[in-house]
């Protein structure tokens, strides 16, 4: 009997691990038309920043000149940041990218393909992937801007580069 109650405690304690849950894979491609983004490609590389969001989105327009200094300040530290514009037609992304300057890469998903496998609720959205393909943040709101560099940081601190 003791044997049996210690396997169980085994066991439930084996289960409750800390690990966030695997993000679905998915490929989008980009909207300068040149290259397509699999992020499958970039686990174990890269931590993935993914910005669900809409020309049409007010916190979105607001915030987006931040996103773009947080891209610059991070991409050089093996972290890719994409805005994802969802129900959006590329006209009005395209407006987006120019009124804001954006320098991160900008992907359409109009049907919510990719959004609704990352639970998508609505704009602005964004979720961060670790460099094991976990996603350990989910942000609704507009406060991902000013949340994304302690959680960027902290993954920096806990996942080396890889060697090359």
């Amino acid at each position: 009997m003791i044997r049996f109650v210690a396997l169980l405690l085994f066991l439930a304690l084996a289960s409750s691990s800390d690990a966030a849950p695997a993000a679905p894979g998915f490929k989008v491609k980009l909207m300068d038309g040149k290259a397509t983004l699999d992020s499958r490609d970039l686990i174990g590389k890269k931590i993935l920043v993914l910005r669900f969001q809409a020309s049409y989105c007010k916190a979105c327009t607001k915030e987006a000149p931040a996103l773009g200094r947080l891209f610059e300040k991070y991409r050089s530290q093996e972290v890719e940041l994409v805005a994802i514009h969802v129900q959006d037609t590329a006209p009005a992304a395209r407006a987006f990218v120019r009124k804001y300057k954006a320098t991160y890469p900008v992907a359409l998903d109009p049907r919510l393909t990719i959004g609704n496998t990352f639970g998508f609720k609505g704009t602005p959205y964004t979720v961060v992937i670790d460099r094991r393909g976990e996603m350990v943040a989910q942000i609704h709101g507009a406060s991902a801007v000013s949340r994304l560099p302690r959680i960027l940081d902290e993954l920096l601190k806990e996942t080396p580069p890889p060697s090359s």
